[in-house]
């Protein structure tokens, strides 16, 4: 007589437990293919950020941890670098590299900056404000600064000739900088009585930390193009600032001075130790 609801019973709990599996599943499947698109949103980001990659109109599909590249190139090299970053993505075990390579191949130019242009322009603005807020030029200074491509625009005030080519060559210094038009404008009015009452205040105030000299001095190092910062000591001590290291010339030598005696709060620089 209990055959019947015992039935039922089992029949019942076989459903909730496939239903379970079933639900176990779906999630599975769902995080899966969340996990997939986020590889492959950060291989395109890398490819995007890439200065031999930017411009190439490559695809990225992933299932499963297998990563397939199309696309066309004109390089092998551009081809094995592509799986190279798609590789080192994380969860990535396996690429199938159907990009084309031909050696007449020219991406169209595209009218606007693509995404990691923009990154890169935005990049280099900030160097540049932050070279000129750093610079002993700055209070002197009103610029705007633009970047397009790497072609960098200053426009405002300066209040000498001086801080306006001091400025442009800091801008055209910046790494990743093509050109720069300087339309800063020399202000030509003399200072007022009250312009000279904070200069002197400025003066006497306290000294800037050496701490904040030698890490402005290092950033503006590594910002540049032309000084190859990581290879150049720093230390500063009552605003003697003293670079140490190796540089690959004696222009790289005298630009890394002027660069280190630049920076706001500097009262002389001591290369004695940084050789070629």
């Amino acid at each position: 007589m209990y055959a019947q609801p015992r039935k039922l019973i089992l029949a019942a709990g076989i459903a909730l437990a496939l239903n379970a599996v079933s639900g176990m599943v779906a999630a599975a499947t769902v995080s899966q293919e969340v996990t997939d698109a986020r590889q492959e949103t950060q291989i395109w980001t890398t490819y995007a950020l890439s200065p031999y990659l930017r411009a190439l109109d490559l695809k990225v599909s992933v299932q499963n941890g297998k990563a397939t590249l199309t696309g066309t190139v004109e390089e092998e090299v551009n081809k094995e670098l592509a799986k190279e970053i798609a590789l080192g993505v994380s969860g990535i075990t396996e690429v199938d590299n159907q990009i084309v390579v031909k050696a007449d191949y020219m991406p169209k130019p595209s009218p606007e900056p693509g995404y990691g242009e923009r990154i890169e322009d935005a990049s280099i603005t900030a160097a540049v404000k932050s070279k000129l807020l750093w610079s002993r030029h700055a209070e002197g200074l009103a610029t705007k600064v633009e970047t397009r491509r790497g072609r960098v625009t200053l426009s405002g005030t300066a209040d000498s000739e001086e801080a306006r080519a001091t400025a442009g060559r800091l801008a055209m210094g910046t790494r990743g900088v093509v050109s720069v038009n300087n339309q800063l404008v020399v202000a030509s009015g003399k200072p007022t009585a009250v312009d000279s009452a904070k200069s002197t205040a400025n003066e006497t105030k306290g000294e800037i930390a050496d701490s904040w000299i030698t890490t402005k001095v290092k950033s503006t190092f590594l910002y540049s193009s032309n000084v190859a910062g990581t290879d150049i000591d720093v230390s500063t001590q009552g605003g003697i600032v003293t670079l140490s290291g190796k540089v690959h010339s004696g222009a790289e030598r005298d630009l890394a001075i002027e660069l280190a005696q630049n920076v706001r709060g500097v009262k002389s620089v001591d290369a004695k130790g940084l050789t070629y």
